[in-house]
């Protein structure tokens, strides 16, 4: 927990998927469902539940990751209990701590997002599994999948591990019932919901390689109940997504972030056994110390994430006056200032058809082009939110538009570089004093 405490405002920040959580958690809850009735259902039940932590305390940053912090602390406690039930207190506390200093585990602690969440109810599921407690197992797991419908994936690896049970078998075709309502409705979203994923890259893969082939060498040798619950969570859910993501682009490491907790009862099992350290052992643990306590402290840096909606929506005021003109390019950036209410209040949204609100939607809907040139036409100032430079255009007419417009009829004031993110000046020529 203290762990998760540590920079946990990560110097003021905040990046976009968080940013969603916010503002959709602070909707009206008929506003809710109606936008969850067209987007983002996978997240639904997470956002009721924000909903209600914020309409208990508006506690900011620390109120939106709080509840991540609690659940990667309880997922840990998981770990341990897998551990101890299968291999003693030694390995219950190393598996614990392994788990929690995980890299990519104290990226989600520190983040608004189900990940963390999800993660502890796959792990409690699974030692509630190795307890035979059918219907908390049933609860538990059903929890959450409707967190995240991914977390279903862990029934593949629980199959290897239990499929003899008929109470197991019983439990899992409840789990999959519960959950199909969700399935069915995230499927018809996918296309919006996914639709900017790519197939998984060679970097996906060679990190798969990478922990798939240390959880082997980990598994030999290691007590065979422990290696029948681990290692099929480790290699199972993330190797199964990301083959059907050759097809339909689904995988991202987060969707699957509870495979870790198969790595971490691996390795604490194996250092369990460790009862001394010979010398040429002690420069190596030496070096991976500080290389983990490196990368903690740039995970709780403004930097770790792709960008940052705060300092997006500062530049903005520091640029913009009341009544300025704002456009989005594209439109998916205006979620960089909806967390900042009071920053896009005072200024005139060109392109803006429908408010996210009205439009029950997450970042609202468009003018058509014609009218956003007008829109833009009649503006004498502009402030413009951009890509970095590297990122590709879209296509799109909307999108089009707003660039010829910009670069045929304004005159670029001025382009400052915000963390993933540019926010540019517009004024008709002549008149960027």
């Amino acid at each position: 927990m203290l762990l998760g405490l540590w920079g946990l405002e990560r110097g003021g920040s905040m990046w976009r998927d968080e940013s969603v959580t916010w503002q959709v958690a602070h909707r009206q809850l008929g506003a809710l469902g109606e936008l969850l009735g067209r987007v983002d259902a996978v997240h639904g039940l997470y956002y009721l539940l924000m909903h209600g932590v914020f309409g208990l305390w508006e506690g900011g940053l620390w109120a939106l990751r709080l509840p991540s912090v609690a659940a990667t602390a309880l997922a840990a406690a998981g770990v341990a209990a897998v551990a101890h039930r299968l291999c003693g207190e030694r390995a219950a506390l190393l598996a614990g701590c392994v788990y929690a200093v995980l890299p990519l585990v104290q990226m989600y602690a520190q983040e608004g997002r189900s990940y963390a969440l999800v993660a502890a109810a796959v792990v409690w599921a699974t030692y509630l599994m190795l307890c035979e407690r059918w219907a908390a197992y049933t609860a538990v797991l059903a929890l959450g999948c409707w967190l995240h419908e991914f977390a279903a994936l862990a029934l593949l690896a629980h199959a290897v591990t239990a499929r003899r049970s008929p109470g197991w078998r019983r439990s899992a075709a409840v789990v999959v019932v519960l959950v199909l309502p969700l399935a069915v409705v995230g499927v018809r979203q996918a296309h919006r919901q996914l639709g900017w994923l790519g197939r998984p890259s060679w970097q996906d893969w060679a990190a798969y390689a990478l922990v798939g082939a240390t959880a082997l060498l980990l598994a030999r040798g290691a007590p065979r109940p422990l290696v029948r619950v681990a290692l099929p969570l480790v290699l199972l859910p993330p190797g199964l997504l990301m083959a059907v993501s050759l097809i339909n682009p689904w995988y991202v490491d987060r969707y699957v972030l509870y495979a870790l907790s198969g790595w971490a009862l691996l390795a604490g099992a194996r250092l369990a056994e460790v009862r001394a350290v010979r010398w040429p052992w002690v420069p190596v643990g030496a070096a991976a110390l500080a290389g983990l306590a490196v990368w903690s402290v740039w995970l709780r840096t403004p930097e770790a994430r792709k960008d940052d909606v705060l300092a997006v929506a500062a530049a903005v005021r520091e640029r913009a006056g009341p009544g300025d003109t704002v456009v989005f390019m594209p439109s998916r950036r205006r979620e960089w200032l909806l967390s900042s209410p009071d920053t896009y209040a005072g200024l005139h949204d060109a392109a803006l058809s429908r408010s996210p609100g009205a439009s029950r939607s997450l970042q609202g809907t468009e003018l058509p082009p014609d009218r956003i040139r007008a829109a833009l036409l009649a503006s004498p100032r502009v402030v413009a939110l951009l890509d970095p430079a590297d990122q590709p255009l879209d296509p799109y007419p909307r999108e089009a538009v707003k660039r010829e417009v910009l670069a045929d009829r304004f005159e670029r004031c001025s382009v400052t570089e915000v963390r993933g993110a540019r926010v540019a000046v517009y004024a008709h020529p002549g008149t960027c004093d």
